[in-house]
């Protein structure tokens, strides 16, 4: 339960490529990833009406900056500038990333199955998107690359500072850093917001707030404190399937058999890698045991 609550995150994520290509303004990438953060991070402050404590005052402003402002704006520009699976495919660099920054910085073991998992997905995105006929751009690419190195830093760092009081709480605090950080920078290279926006502009920012960031965020927290580090960040493998899965419903796009055998990679590889944790998270990985540790930390 614990895996598949977290999946949902990334798969909710994989909807950011076809819901910024079709329902959103064009080229206001940076506007996009503020309306996504800073009203949704207000809205859940309103409901749990909790402030940061002591440490986690610097550390909701560094979580927020990687998990949050750093991770939307790039991930927004390579949205806009690649086709949505090949803006997923550089994102799927995270695991590689998370395993090697947790054996530094927390301590988490690198294996060669993480290395091997982490290659494979890679590869099995590789084979997802690329058989594809697709433009590359390389402004897109860095920021891709980017987002992911961001990505992975905050994923770590959440994992190494330990579960808050509240996860619905600090979820808001890092929405409300990474909006605030971001509004001037949108101000200043993209202007004022438009004056007007259309019906469909309005529901992609609230699905891309709501359920893209609001609720995607509190399951992927949840989840980097109850599972491994380098086991979470496979989970994001799920992204670049669901956008290409989303491509081919939605938009008609093609399949080939070269995409096809990079899914079942991709779907294998989350398989082999995670069913291990699953048995043992049954009896050892629970919701009490989670809120037990937060009690600890308090």
């Amino acid at each position: 339960m614990v895996v598949a609550l977290t999946a949902a995150a990334p798969c909710a994520w994989g909807t950011t490529y076809i819901i910024t290509a079709e329902l959103l303004p064009a080229d206001r990438p940076l506007l996009a990833a503020v309306l996504r953060s800073l009203p949704a991070g207000l809205l859940m402050l309103a409901l749990v009406r909790r402030l940061p404590s002591n440490s986690w005052w610097w550390r909701s402003c560094v979580l927020g900056m990687l998990n949050i402002g750093v991770f939307f704006a790039l991930l927004f520009i390579a949205a806009y500038r690649l086709p949505g699976g090949v803006a997923a495919m550089v994102g799927a660099v995270q695991p590689l990333l998370v395993a090697l920054l947790a054996s530094v910085w927390i301590s988490e073991k690198l294996t060669p199955g993480k290395v091997f998992a982490g290659i494979a997905g890679l590869t099995g995105v590789g084979l997802l998107v690329l058989q594809a006929q697709s433009r590359l751009d390389g402004l897109g690419v860095a920021a891709g690359l980017g987002g992911a190195l961001a990505m992975a830093a905050g994923v770590v760092l959440t994992k190494k500072w330990g579960p808050p009081q509240n996860l619905i709480a600090s979820t808001s605090w890092q929405l409300i850093a990474g909006g605030l950080l971001l509004t001037p920078v949108t101000i200043l290279l993209e202007g004022a917001p438009p004056s007007s926006l259309s019906m469909l502009n309005f529901m992609g920012y609230l699905y891309l707030g709501l359920i893209g960031t609001a609720l995607a965020y509190i399951l992927w927290f949840r989840g980097i404190h109850l599972l491994p580090a380098s086991t979470t960040a496979l989970l994001g493998l799920l992204s670049p399937l669901v956008a290409t899965l989303c491509g081919w419903a939605l938009l008609n796009e093609t399949l080939t058999p070269g995409q096809i055998i990079g899914a079942l990679i991709i779907l294998a590889t989350l398989i082999l890698a995670i069913r291990p944790k699953c048995t043992s998270a049954r009896g050892t990985v629970t919701l009490s045991g989670f809120i037990k540790e937060r009690r600890k930390s308090s």
